[in-house]
């Protein structure tokens, strides 16, 4: 399947070894079973030994970074094998919630259905912290910061916290209609009101890092345009 949008469009930051791009929602990472296109493909027409050096879940947009050779991959694997990658996500969640660099450390384990859960017992340590950005009528903005780096760490800590992310049907979240906030909502005849955002409101802002020269580097990536029409309606209707 063609992609809508080449890599080179996607590139946010690069040097010599290393590539930022902001990754559009919709589109894996990694292959995935489906025949559509994934990000690494796209990558790999840019720059043919290009490896992810991390990933984001399909439906998360925002910051990801690759490796052009094999030394550059060495060298973020072992960055974020130490922990010293800051990884920064934004994410708009169900209801009122005021964090201060609130902690989950709760371990997570994957089940064959590919959901997570926590458990002491099987679970593997994950903590991520949670700062209030800004709220709303019923809905918060948060500053996440992953510290492990588990599958699905951000959405399941959430849940913990009766903070489910906005859309995230399989952890708890709501999907966000117009007709929650606005007064007067009319739909059209004979037809089904659809959800603002087709995906949960979590973006992967920035990350932190260290170049082949010993250099810190902190990219930025914006909120792609659905991202953006649920904080300007949040906005309008406080």
């Amino acid at each position: 399947m063609k992609s809508k949008f080449t890599f080179k469009e996607l590139i946010i930051w690069e040097d010599d070894d290393l590539v930022a791009i902001s990754k559009p929602p919709f589109i894996a990472t990694l292959e995935d079973r489906s025949d559509s296109t994934n990000v690494l493909a796209l990558a790999r027409e840019y720059e043919p030994r290009a490896q992810a050096c991390h990933r984001l879940d399909k439906d998360t947009s925002g910051v990801i970074l690759f490796a052009k050779n094999p030394e550059a991959y060495r060298h973020m694997s072992i960055q974020f094998e130490k922990r010293e990658v800051e990884k920064i996500y934004h994410a708009v969640v169900d209801g009122i919630h005021n964090f201060k660099n609130e902690l989950v450390d709760a371990p997570i384990a994957k089940s064959d259905d590919g959901i997570v859960k926590i458990s002491k017992r099987e679970g593997k340590p994950a903590q991520t912290y949670f700062s209030t950005l800004q709220v709303y009528r019923l809905h918060t903005l948060l500053e996440c910061r992953p510290i492990t780096g588990r599958m699905h760490q951000i959405r399941i800590h959430l849940s913990t916290l009766n903070a489910s992310i906005t859309g995230d049907e399989q952890y708890g979240g709501k999907p966000f209609y117009l007709s929650s906030v606005k007064r007067g909502f009319n739909l059209k005849k004979f037809s089904d009101e659809q959800p603002l955002m087709k995906r949960m409101a979590l973006h992967a802002r920035s990350l932190t890092f260290k170049s082949l020269e010993e250099a810190r580097v902190s990219v930025e990536a914006s909120y792609p345009k659905d991202f953006q029409a649920l904080i300007r309606q949040l906005e309008l209707n406080r």
